[in-house]
């Protein structure tokens, strides 16, 4: 099993004081070979943490003493040290599927891992889900969870995952619930498939079957042009706004049963509709806020300045961009590309995608930062439906900005980013234009217009 390696050391930190250096491996914890993050830190908060460490072929002893909950000040690789549980699901509208040959090949993992879910909001299927699995859970309340539900009626869902184990794994999500895990579910809905009366009976199934869970997305597939699946294809406006209708009257069931509105669907829905976005009070604090749900109202609220900005994170982000101690962890801040300071004072335009546009050009307008324009990029990497600005990619980017004005100051949302990469492997300052990439969040995206004004 591979071990946890030692990236960074806080200064001043327990593990600091005690000599813990980067580079260093870990062999062991109080005698126990963690398996991951989850139980480094269950380790790593006691009082008294005895490391056995191996540091350029040496082997070292090391004593921690600290003040119990004090953080040892140490960041370890990765999230999981033995081997992340991948999927063993085939479903016809996976992503990953939808990838084309040649990108980074972290981008192909397929996990199915509930200790992602639970660091990193990951959803799972819980078709390998184990007896062993739901005790940690359990026993370590690792809640909440995020779990894929795509369909309640058995022979759907097995069929929609392409895989057996789908009609009888969400009886792992029923035991969760009823050890009080709070538990959040998704609904990919694929037209043909587990649309109109599927979907009606899939939500009718929650209420009778999972009426704990917390919250329910429904969110449409995404379709790129490397699908090959022929069945699987974008909505059309009619389907999305039927879509639309029957969130809103299962909000009214759920609500007149269990008290409040449990199902939400998600902002491309209504774009694809052609409806206004609900009101922010109906998103209920943005539980879901990372699957797309509720992001333009919340993005709304920050730019305004009425709500701190919210965590943002890619499509793939959790596989390179995100900490090891998972979204809960605190995240250093966005490492952001500013331009140069002569170019500061030049007008801004923002960089964004289709979707991004239909939500920023209105919200932009409606504030006074003057007159901004978009620079709207299609995504043909991709092709299809895809339209959200968190995939966009390196050469799609090129693409729009190389046919741009030099005398502008871009405005680049780092989302469609990690570490400074694009998905296709075009790092941010091979651009032909110098960009400053923005945090993907209302307040900053603020903050970065009004610096502007200021100078």
């Amino acid at each position: 099993m591979p071990l946890p390696q030692v990236v960074a050391v806080a200064d001043r930190s327990p593990a600091s004081r005690a000599g813990l250096e980067a580079g260093d491996e870990i062999r062991s914890m109080n005698g126990q070979v963690p398996r991951d993050v989850i139980e480094y830190q269950l380790i790593a908060d006691e009082p008294l943490v005895e490391l056995e460490l191996a540091r350029g072929g040496l082997e070292l002893s090391v004593v921690v003493e600290k003040h119990p909950g004090e953080p040892l000040g140490a960041e370890v690789s990765s999230a999981v040290f033995d081997r992340v549980r991948t999927c063993d699901n085939h479903c016809e509208f996976c992503f990953i599927y939808q990838l084309p040959k040649g990108m980074r090949r972290s981008l192909y993992l397929k996990d199915d891992d509930y200790r992602l879910s639970w660091l990193y909001g990951n959803f799972t299927t819980l078709t390998r889900f184990t007896e062993a699995d739901l005790e940690r859970v359990v026993d370590q309340r690792l809640s909440p969870l995020y779990v894929s539900i795509h369909a309640t009626d058995p022979a759907l869902r097995a069929r929609m995952l392409r895989n057996p184990r789908g009609a009888t794994s969400l009886r792992w999500l029923r035991l969760l619930l009823d050890a009080g895990i709070e538990v959040h579910g998704q609904i990919v809905v694929c037209p043909g498939v587990n649309d109109g009366v599927a979907l009606h009976d899939t939500l009718a199934g929650i209420l009778d079957e999972y009426p704990e869970l917390v919250t329910a997305a429904v969110v449409p597939l995404g379709v790129s042009r490397f699908s090959g699946e022929q069945a699987m294809r974008p909505h059309t406006t009619e389907e999305a706004l039927a879509v639309v209708d029957t969130v809103r009257e299962w909000q009214g069931i759920y609500t007149a049963s269990l008290g409040r509105r449990l199902v939400y669907a998600a902002d491309e829905y209504y774009l694809l509709a052609g409806r206004a976005f609900p009101p922010a009070d109906e998103y209920d604090g943005f539980p879901q806020h990372e699957n797309g749900i509720g992001m333009a109202r919340a993005f709304e609220a920050e730019l305004a300045g009425q709500r701190e900005a919210a965590t943002s994170s890619g499509f793939f982000q959790w596989v390179e961009g995100a900490p090891a101690g998972g979204y809960r962890a605190p995240r250093a801040p966005v490492t952001t590309v500013g331009v140069r300071l002569e170019r500061r004072s030049l007008p801004p335009t923002v960089v964004t995608s289709r979707y991004g546009a239909r939500v920023l050009r209105p919200l932009l307008d409606a504030n006074e930062f003057g007159d901004v324009p978009l620079l709207v990029v299609e995504n043909e990497f991709f092709g299809g439906n895809i339209g959200v600005t968190g995939l966009l990619t390196g050469v799609d980017v090129d693409r729009a900005l190389s046919g741009a004005p030099e005398d502008r100051r871009y405005l680049l949302p780092d989302v469609c980013l990690s570490k400074g990469v694009f998905l296709d492997g075009v790092k941010v300052n091979e651009l032909p234009r110098e960009v400053e990439v923005v945090a993907t969040d209302g307040m900053s995206l603020r903050r970065a217009l009004e610096a502007r004004v200021a100078a």
